[in-house]
Parts: structure tokens; C-alpha cells; sequence
């Protein structure tokens, strides 16, 4: 389809989106057995091939038989950015529209979501590993400070918005710069103006009461403790890591056990804590989006229920 489709002739989605434990999955299966359609994955660790249960990757039961698509496909020293999402989840839209199916992208990682439906443009060189160690060298030998004093020069912005921990986004924004001559903030405007190729409707997952969402979390925790957790950490950081993949949350949690310098239940607890957390910020960034129409599981008997509506007003009206 035409980076610029009109409206008439954009393809048609269902997003499905919300934090960790929501039961997103599962409405997914759901929904695309009764609307004959395949899932495209919007995890960003759940396309690691070795990361399973500490990701929550479905397993082939959970699926139903629903082709899950960009899910456990690459290796784990492998890097891989949004702009790769945005390409390969394009190519299998387009292929399962193809086959006369609904698309449906089921995700947590709200970069990877909106960058994906608002069709933007990765297409100019921002990327330069040898421009990148430079930065990373001087941090180490001067310090955040004057990377941040550069920063707040050419991209005031972006300077505002990030804080002085986060060098991985202050090295990045540098970066940018340096590479195209424009600074991330220009970019991020110069990338929007694509027009949409998607017409979506884009469901959330969440609850009224947060405590019953926490409770998920931290009893998913548990279960994935009793499924294997523990040795597949081990085995995830015993091998060389890309960047990427060494993010996850479920395996960086357990380092300082396996150093000695935490008990097994005092990092079992922290995996909870920073899960509980992840999910207050993918409700925070989901809830910018006002075409995100909000269902909240507590109101309903069960996801099969609210799969059995959503199907109706599906078929009722495209526009849901």
C-alpha cells in the first residue's frame, strides 16, 4: 500500500494496548478467532528468541493456533530499534491483509505502537556507531555534565525532557545531531508529517482498581518463578547480550542475586516492584493517545465476555 493512502483506502487494524497482566493476549487470540484475523507482536522482548518466560512470550496453547507474528525471531546479541519494528510489522500488516485477514497489533511498547499507526519516517541517517563511541568516551572520561551542556545548545527541548541519569537518551539526542544536522526535536516533527496508511481502532486493557492489576503482576511473578525464571535469567546473562535485549525487565532484576549481594526473595520482590512500575508508565504514555477507547476488565465477568462484545461491534460497525 502507498505511504500515502487516502482515507478510503487505508487498511483497517484492531490495536489492542494496555500494561503488562491486562490479559492483552488473550483478547487478542479471542478477538481474531471470531474476526479471522492474525496477531502482529508490538513487545519489544518478546522478539528475542531465548527470552520466554521472563517476557511472558504466548505459548503455542495460548495462541489457539493464531499466527503470532514478530515474536521469537531474532537472537539475543542482536540489536533491533523501532524504526526495524516499523519496517517488518508494515510487511506483515500488508501480508495478512493480503490473505483477506484483520490485522491485529496486541503490544505493550507504546513507542513501538504509535511510531507503527502514526506511519512515522525513520527514513533519514540519524546513526553512526563510530560518532556514538566518541560520546560514550567522553562520558566516561568528562562526565554527563557537559553532554548536557552541548545538549541544552542544539536541542533545548529535548534537554528539558530528559533527565541527567538518562545517558543512553542524552547520548542518543547528541548523536542525531551530529549525524544529520538536525536535532531530535526537529526530527520528531519532520516525521509525523507522513499521512496515515492505517485506519485504526485501538482498544486498552486496564483496571479501575489498580491494586487488582498489581495483584496480577506480581502473582504472573510468582508463576513464572515456578515455571523456570531463575535458570532462564541464568542462562540469558551468561551469554553476550545486545543492549537491546539487556533492558528487559525479569532478567536485570536478578543480577545482584546472582552476585551475592541480595537474597532470592528480596529480588523476586524488586521484579515486582519495577513491573508494578513499567505498568504505571504504559498506562502514562497509552493515556496521551485519545483514540485509545478504554476497557476496564474489573467492570466485566471475564475477557471472554468483553471479547464477545468487542466482536459484535466489530462486526456491527468497522469503526467500533
Amino acid at each position: 500500500m502507498s505511504e500515502n493512502a487516502t482515507e478510503n483506502n487505508r487498511i483497517k487494524i484492531l490495536a489492542i494496548v494496555g500494561p503488562t497482566a491486562s490479559g492483552k493476549t488473550k483478547l487478542a487470540v479471542d478477538l481474531a478467532k471470531n474476526l479471522n484475523g492474525e496477531v502482529v507482536s508490538a513487545d519489544s522482548m518478546q522478539i528475542y528468541k531465548e527470552m520466554n518466560i521472563g517476557t511472558a512470550k504466548p505459548t503455542k496453547e495460548e495462541m489457539q493456533g493464531i499466527p503470532h507474528h514478530l515474536i521469537d525471531f531474532l537472537d539475543i546479541d542482536e540489536e533491533f530499534s523501532v524504526a526495524d519494528y516499523v519496517k517488518l510489522a508494515k510487511e506483515e500488516i500488508s501480508k495478512i491483509y493480503a490473505k483477506g485477514k484483520l490485522p491485529i497489533v496486541c503490544g505493550g511498547t507504546g513507542l513501538y505502537v504509535n511510531s507503527l499507526l502514526d506511519n512515522v519516517d525513520f527514513s533519514m541517517k540519524n546513526s553512526d556507531s563510530e560518532v556514538r563511541k566518541k560520546l560514550e568516551d567522553r562520558l566516561k572520561e568528562e562526565g554527563v555534565e557537559p553532554l548536557l551542556k552541548e545538549l541544552k545548545e542544539v536541542d533545548y527541548e529535548t534537554y528539558e525532557k530528559l533527565h541527567p541519569n538518562n545517558t543512553k537518551r542524552i547520548i542518543r539526542a547528541l548523536e542525531m545531531y551530529k549525524v544529520s544536522g538536525i536535532n531530535k526535536t526537529k526530527q520528531m516533527e519532520n516525521s509525523r508529517k507522513n499521512a496515515p496508511i492505517y485506519t485504526p481502532t485501538i482498544l486498552g486493557l486496564t483496571y479501575r482498581d489498580r491494586a487488582q492489576l498489581y495483584s496480577r503482576i506480581d502473582h504472573r511473578v510468582d508463576i513464572m518463578m515456578q515455571e523456570g525464571l531463575l535458570d532462564e535469567c541464568a542462562r540469558i546473562l551468561a551469554k553476550k547480550c545486545s543492549k537491546t535485549a539487556l533492558n528487559a525487565i525479569c532478567y536485570k532484576e536478578f543480577i545482584p542475586y546472582f552476585r551475592g549481594e541480595i537474597s532470592l526473595s528480596s529480588a523476586v520482590e524488586e521484579l515486582k516492584k519495577t513491573t508494578r512500575r513499567y505498568a504505571k508508565r504504559q498506562l502514562t504514555w497509552f493515556r496521551r493517545d485519545p483514540r485509545v477507547e478504554w476497557i476496564y476488565v474489573d467492570n466485566y465477568e471475564s475477557l471472554d465476555v468483553i471479547a464477545k462484545i468487542y466482536t459484535k461491534r466489530w462486526i456491527l460497525n468497522r469503526d467500533v
